[in-house]
């Protein structure tokens, strides 16, 4: 064997391993043509907006707070005092049953990402007001994303 072929095979080897290497699949590439390498990032693929409906039951927490004001009221003073704490506790425990009853609707964003391995990889969060569709985002182990500048 002549020294080209002795160097040649065991240097052909190291390329090709190295061209596999996992490390070099994390390398994603930014709008503005800059190389980003990160494990835990991906390019914004897609946005969704996501609307849970609250609790419908507003008229019946103001019922209920209502009664339940009104009779905390009446325990309180005498005479024209005990009625005026009654109507006020009445119109207090009405108002804040109603917003009780109306409560427990939330809003979300799913971000679609896909990721520098090539993977896809789904990260809910509650305001994706500084991530457009496009950006290089890291996420980490909490499912918290930060954009890549």
């Amino acid at each position: 064997m002549n020294l080209k072929t002795m160097l040649g095979i065991p240097l052909a080897a190291f390329v090709a391993v190295a061209a596999m290497n996992p490390a070099d699949a994390a390398v994603l590439k930014r709008p503005d043509g800059i190389y980003v390498r990160c494990d835990q990032c991906g390019t914004v693929t897609s946005i969704e907006h996501n609307v849970t409906q609250g609790r419908d039951h507003g008229t019946a927490g103001a019922i209920i707070g209502a009664v339940a004001g009104g009779v905390l009221g009446n325990q309180i003073g005498k005479g024209n005092g005990r009625k005026i704490a009654t109507v006020g506790g009445a119109v207090g425990g009405g108002f804040a049953g109603n917003a009780i009853g109306k409560g427990g609707g939330s809003e979300s964003w799913t971000l679609r990402l896909r990721m520098g391995d090539g993977s896809v990889s789904n990260v809910t969060i509650a305001d994706a007001s500084a991530v457009r569709e496009g950006d290089i985002v890291a996420v980490d182990e909490k499912g918290n994303v930060t954009r890549v500048q």
